[in-house]
C-alpha cells in the first residue's frame, strides 16, 4: 500500500509514523517545513478540561493516555511535559461555572481536585497569592503540554527510519481520482504523486488541497494570539489558568502567555509584534499574577488560525465520495495526535473500524 500524508504538523507526523510502522509505503508532503503551520503556534495544552459532549471528552482523554504511552515508547523524549495544571475563579458567575465543570469532570472520572491557597503556593510559589484572594482553585495532575515541533520532528524521523519519505515545499492543490478511487495528488508546481490512499492532515488548509466540492471539508477556523517572554527568573512549572490570563513554561526560562480576549482583537492579516497593544496588555495581566514579570516586555508575538471543522468537532475518517481519501482534521490536534495516529492506522491498514471515531466521521458534512 502506498499512502500520501498531507501535512507534517503534529497530526500528520503522528499518522505518518504509525502508517510507516505498519509497513505502508508513506510519502509526507509538506507545503512549508515540519511543524511550520498551526502546530508551531499553539498553546499545546493536553487536556479534556472543558470538552463536550461526552464522546468528545472521552476521545481527548484517550489522547492524553496515548501521550503518556508514546513517551514510554520513546525513552528520553523531550516533547511531552505532564506538568499538571492549576486554575482559579473569583466572581460568583465564574465560581458557579467552575463548580459545574468540576462536578461534570469528576462524575466522568477525570483527574481533578479542589486545592487551597496553601497548596497553590506550594505548586507555584511565584504566584502573588494575594491576587488569588478567596477564589476557588482546581488542580488537574494529569494535564500537561507538548512541544509540537519537537514532537513532529521526532515522529517524522521515526517514520523515515521505517522507510517514509518527506518532501517539503510541496503545496498540494488537488486530489486526483479515477473511477471513484484516489490515484494521488497534484502539487502547485505541477508535480504528481501517486498513492492508493491520501490522508488529509493539512489542518486549517484542509479544504484547499482538493478542487472537487465533494472533497472539501467545511471549516470554521478561529484566530489565536500568543505572546512569548524572554528568559525570566521564575519557577513556573504548571499550566496556569488565572481568570484573565493563561501561561505555561516554554523552555529556557521563557513563558508562553495568552488570553481569550486577545484572540478576538487580532486577525491573520495583522503583522504580529511584541509591541502591539494586545501583547502589551497580555504582559500587564501576566505581571499581576507573577510579580517577577513586572518589568518584562514581550519578546515575540504570533498569530495563528486554529483548524476547526464547521461543527466544532473532529473530522476523522473516509470521505463518502471517493475511495481512498481520508480526513484527520481537528482543533484538538495536540491532545489527540498519538491516539488518532494509531486509530487511523487500524482503520486504513488493518480494516478495523474504531468505535471511538463513530461520532466524528466526515460523512456528516456530505449529503
Amino acid at each position: 500500500m502506498k499512502a500520501i500524508v498531507i501535512g507534517a504538523g503534529i497530526v500528520g507526523s503522528g499518522v505518518a509514523y504509525r502508517l510507516a510502522e505498519a509497513g505502508v509505503e508513506v510519502t509526507i508532503l509538506e507545503a512549508d517545513r515540519v511543524g511550520g503551520g498551526t502546530s508551531g503556534i499553539s498553546f499545546a495544552w493536553t487536556n479534556s478540561h472543558g470538552k463536550e459532549p461526552r464522546h468528545y471528552h472521552d476521545l481527548n482523554v484517550a489522547g492524553m493516555k496515548a501521550h503518556a504511552a508514546l513517551a514510554e515508547e520513546f525513552p528520553g523524549q523531550t516533547w511531552f511535559h505532564p506538568s499538571g495544571s492549576v486554575a482559579w475563579r473569583k466572581t460568583p458567575q465564574d465560581r458557579e461555572a467552575m463548580t459545574r465543570n468540576f462536578e461534570r469532570l469528576k462524575s466522568w472520572g477525570y483527574a481533578i481536585e479542589w486545592i487551597d491557597r496553601k497548596r497553590l503556593a506550594e505548586l507555584e510559589p511565584d504566584i502573588d497569592i494575594d491576587r488569588v484572594g478567596d477564589a476557588i482553585i482546581t488542580y488537574c495532575p494529569q494535564e500537561g503540554y507538548v512541544d509540537p515541533v519537537v514532537y513532529a520532528d521526532a515522529m517524522v524521523k521515526a517514520a523515515q527510519k521505517r522507510g517514509a519519505k518527506l518532501k517539503t515545499g510541496v503545496k498540494v492543490v488537488d486530489v486526483e481520482t479515477r473511477n471513484g478511487n484516489v490515484t494521488g495528488v497534484k502539487g502547485e508546481d505541477g508535480s504528481r504523486h501517486e498513492a492508493d490512499i491520501v490522508v488529509n492532515c493539512a489542518g486549517r488548509w484542509a479544504a484547499r488541497v482538493a478542487q472537487e466540492p465533494g472533497l472539501k471539508l467545511p471549516l470554521a477556523p478561529t484566530t489565536g494570539f500568543i505572546v512569548f517572554t524572554p528568559p525570566v527568573a521564575t519557577s513556573v512549572k504548571h499550566l496556569v489558568h488565572a481568570p484573565d490570563i493563561h501561561f505555561r513554561p516554554d523552555g529556557a526560562g521563557r513563558l508562553m502567555v495568552r488570553t481569550n480576549a486577545a484572540d478576538d482583537l487580532v486577525s491573520l492579516d495583522m503583522t504580529p509584534s511584541p509591541t502591539m497593544p494586545q501583547a502589551v496588555e497580555i504582559m500587564r495581566r501576566a505581571a499581576e499574577v507573577i510579580p517577577a514579570l513586572k518589568t518584562v516586555k514581550a519578546e515575540a508575538a504570533r498569530i495563528t488560525a486554529r483548524p476547526i471543522p464547521q461543527d466544532g468537532l473532529s473530522a476523522v475518517g473516509p470521505t463518502p465520495r471517493v475511495n481512498g481519501y481520508y480526513f484527520v482534521v481537528t482543533h484538538s490536534g495536540v491532545t489527540l495526535s498519538p491516539f488518532l495516529a494509531k486509530a487511523v492506522t487500524d482503520e486504513i491498514v488493518h480494516n478495523k473500524t474504531r468505535p471511538e471515531l463513530e461520532n466524528f466521521r466526515p460523512s456528516r458534512f456530505f449529503n
